[in-house]
């Protein structure tokens, strides 16, 4: 069998697709003590990203429409604690888990994902900020990088999860779904 109609990481289902995220960004126990320690710096700077966020998000209609009737304050909360909890220090699966769920309500609501994916540098530049608080601010960055990476890719583990749940379902198969998926025709 040809090794590009099977793939090992397409083996990995699950809770495991999880911890296979934690572990491939390499967070070690320095890089967890320093974004702890901006924690509390984070919760102050939270409230501020939260109102640049949705300023841009409310600007167009594209993405204005998802929020309609909506209670603003409590979503200026949500995004205001995602934030936060990049600087939690810890993550685990359980950290991953809520950043999927997170993402599954985005797919539920229909959301494209290039809205939020866009919407990153709000995060990026507020973390940035953040990290000049360090008493290493270069390592606290990198470490930064890592959390925001973590969370891009599980974010998006959910909306493949959508795709390869419903493309599984038409096709037969996860399997040829993929192949599928991958444009593999032979």
């Amino acid at each position: 069998m040809s090794s590009e109609l099977t793939r090992s990481s397409w083996t990995i289902k699950d809770e495991a697709v999880l911890a296979e995220l934690i572990s491939l960004m390499d967070l070690n126990p320095t890089d967890t003590a320093l974004l702890r320690d901006l924690h509390v710096h984070a919760r102050t700077a939270a409230p501020q990203m939260a109102q640049a966020f949705y300023t841009r998000l409310m600007a167009r209609s594209e993405t204005s429409e998802y929020f309609v009737g909506k209670p603003m304050a409590a979503l200026h909360g949500t995004i205001g604690d995602w934030f936060v909890d990049l600087f939690s220090g810890t993550y685990d699966v359980e950290y991953a888990r809520k950043r999927l769920q997170i993402g599954s309500v985005h797919v539920k609501i229909g959301l494209p994902v290039r809205y939020p994916l866009a919407m990153m540098d709000v995060i990026l530049e507020y973390g940035q900020q953040l990290v000049a608080h360090s008493s290493s601010p270069t390592q606290a960055l990198r470490a930064f990088h890592k959390v925001l990476a973590l969370d891009l890719a599980i974010f998006n583990q959910a909306y493949e999860d959508n795709q390869l749940k419903h493309l599984a379902e038409l096709v037969g198969g996860e399997r040829l779904a993929r192949i599928v998926l991958a444009g593999i025709t032979s």
